[in-house]
Formats: structure tokens, C-alpha cells, sequence
């Protein structure tokens, strides 16, 4: 296939082709995301997928890598939807691997951290999107921003920040028992000052 070098434009990709730029989701989100897709008619599912685009960029080999957009990604391919449109940022196919992943790295494209926070090689970044493993404290992190407590910030990867925050406060067998106490407990969390130091934050210094 030959890919234009202009940025900026959209292809239709295979889902299963699309390649993750980091380890782990949060599969509560996932199943919302499913959710919310199951919830359209046939109609709106069409429009919804025409309007709908994965910011990408072309790696070695011509493989897609998106940026953004994995939870729902995961919900297509969960609901059977075969192909979705990438947007092209930036073609990087011309690089070799290791130089790859360091222009990735350097503008925050990707974020190889593991389901325990801890930083990895990019090798252990997955292939393909079905194998992202799950994060609870992602899961969490995403919950507690739709549940007010904290803003939507455009900082890449600032849920994984909220995630780590909340990593040593809640207890992950909360998490697993209990997702809505666990989540009202991160919305306090989240609006005290312990936290005022993170992406969105919208408490107040004297929390």
C-alpha cells in the first residue's frame, strides 16, 4: 500500500490491524463504551462509524498506531464492527523500530506503563488491541472524571496520572467489590488538595 506523505487525512483500517501505543485499559470503560454502541440503532451506528476517527500514526512497516480512542475500539471489535477510520498525524514509516519509539515517546504518543504503574519496555506494548490488558485504577480514573470529579483535560495519558493517584488510596478488592463506593470515594480524592497537582483538577487548596 502506498501512504501519502500529507498529514491530516483518513483511511479506513481494519480494527484488527489498528496497533495500541500502551499496555493497559480499563475494561469497566469498555463495557460502558459497548454499552452506549449497543444502545444505537442501525441507522445511527452507520453515522456514528462515518463520523467516528482514530488519530494514528504510520510506524515501520506501514502499521497503523493510534493515539487515542482504545476503550472504544475494544467495544467495536467486542460488537463485530470490522473497519474503522484512522485520522494520519504523522507518517513515521521510514524509521527503523528503536528511533520509532523514541519520536513517539518524545511528543507523549505512547505510554508504556503496566497494569501496576510500573514503566516497561515498548516491547511490551501489545500488537493488537485485544490484548490491552486491564487496569482497575484506569477503569476507576475514567469513572470518577464522568462522575465530576475532576475535568476532561486534553494532557496526553492524564487518566493514567489520576490512575496512579489513586493506585495507593483505594484498594483494588474495593474496586472489584464495590465500583461505585470506590468511585465515590475517588471523587473526594480527587477534589482534595492531595490531588491538586494533577491534569483537571477542580477542588480547592483548602480540601
Amino acid at each position: 500500500m502506498t501512504h501519502r506523505s500529507l498529514h491530516n487525512h483518513l483511511v479506513h483500517v481494519p480494527l484488527a490491524r489498528m496497533r495500541p501505543n500502551q499496555i493497559t485499559v480499563g475494561y469497566a470503560e469498555v463495557r460502558l463504551k459497548r454499552e452506549q454502541w449497543k444502545s444505537l440503532d442501525k441507522k445511527a451506528r452507520k453515522e456514528r462509524l462515518s463520523q467516528q476517527w482514530f488519530p494514528s500514526i504510520i510506524g515501520p512497516q506501514g502499521r497503523y498506531y493510534i493515539v487515542d480512542h482504545h476503550h472504544l475500539g475494544l467495544a467495536l471489535l467486542a460488537d463485530g464492527v470490522e473497519a474503522a477510520y484512522v485520522m494520519v498525524l504523522r507518517d513515521l514509516s521510514t524509521v527503523d523500530t528503536a528511533m520509532f519509539w523514541r519520536l513517539m515517546e518524545h511528543p507523549q504518543w505512547a505510554h508504556p506503563f503496566d497494569a501496576r504503574g510500573r514503566r516497561r519496555d515498548f516491547d511490551a506494548i501489545p500488537q493488537r488491541l485485544r490484548d490491552l490488558a486491564d487496569d482497575p485504577y484506569r477503569s476507576l480514573a475514567g469513572l470518577v472524571r464522568t462522575s465530576g470529579g475532576y475535568a476532561k483535560d486534553t494532557a496526553p495519558f492524564s487518566e493514567f496520572l489520576w490512575a496512579d493517584f489513586f493506585r495507593p488510596r483505594i484498594k483494588v478488592a474495593l474496586i472489584k467489590r464495590s465500583l461505585e463506593q470506590a468511585v465515590a470515594e475517588g471523587v473526594g480524592l480527587a477534589r482534595s488538595a492531595a490531588a491538586n497537582f494533577l491534569p483537571g483538577w477542580t477542588g480547592t487548596a483548602t480540601a
